[in-house]
């Protein structure tokens, strides 16, 4: 997959792993992550699939409808890239932050959905729920911020509150944050990201 990796100053920290959203690439997030976790080495992603020549992780039938079996393939083939960019660049494989906005989150979401202890913390910005009807693996100790719209043009509210449930049925600790800037990043949900995270690491060195 393509990709940017920049090693981190402060090595004690956990390396985040950056998913864009539709029509971005691996650069998207870098000011993000440099913002959530200075120090932190990342490793910027680029989604494998073109929808009109805008990169995605996996691929839609419509707005909101998500080809299930591309999304399963994906998953699998990025949580096979993340083993492979552990070992060649010598990061802590089990000490990762995904970092997803919108198409990137779902990814993130996915990759949850499906493996054991692959992330510590997630920032899921914008999510859905990826795959219904799936047993989730145990996401104890696995911590995850939502950042969502109450006014979010793509994703009705009803749809964050089911991946909050989901999440939490699995064992996961969830912390959601509302904001109404419809789907789009807002500075107050990245400010309330970075608390969030500075709290998690901090805590997790006591």
């Amino acid at each position: 997959m393509i990709h940017i990796f920049k090693k981190g100053t402060d090595l004690s920290k956990p390396t985040l792993v950056l998913f864009h959203g539709t029509g971005g690439n691996e650069h998207d997030l870098l000011p993000l992550a440099e913002m959530l976790s200075p120090g932190s080495s990342v490793l910027g992603v680029r989604g494998n699939v073109l929808e009109n020549g805008m990169p995605r992780f996996f691929r839609r039938l419509a707005e909101g409808i998500f080809d299930e079996e591309d999304l399963i393939f994906r998953t699998r083939e990025t949580k096979e890239f993340l083993d492979e960019a552990a070992g060649r660049y010598g990061f802590d494989a089990g000490n990762l932050v995904a970092v997803g906005y919108s198409n990137g989150a779902n990814i993130a979401g996915s990759l949850l959905f499906h493996y054991k202890d692959i992330f510590r913390f997630a920032v899921l910005l914008h999510p859905m729920v990826p795959l219904r009807g799936l047993k989730l693996p145990s996401l104890e100790g696995v911590s995850v911020f939502i950042g969502a719209g109450t006014n979010d043009p793509i994703i009705p509210s009803a749809e964050t509150r089911e991946l909050e449930g989901l999440l939490q049925g699995a064992g996961a600790e969830v912390t959601a944050h509302w904001g109404n800037q419809g789907h789009r990043l807002s500075a107050a949900e990245a400010e309330a990201a970075r608390h969030w995270l500075e709290q998690k690491n901090a805590s997790q060195h006591n």
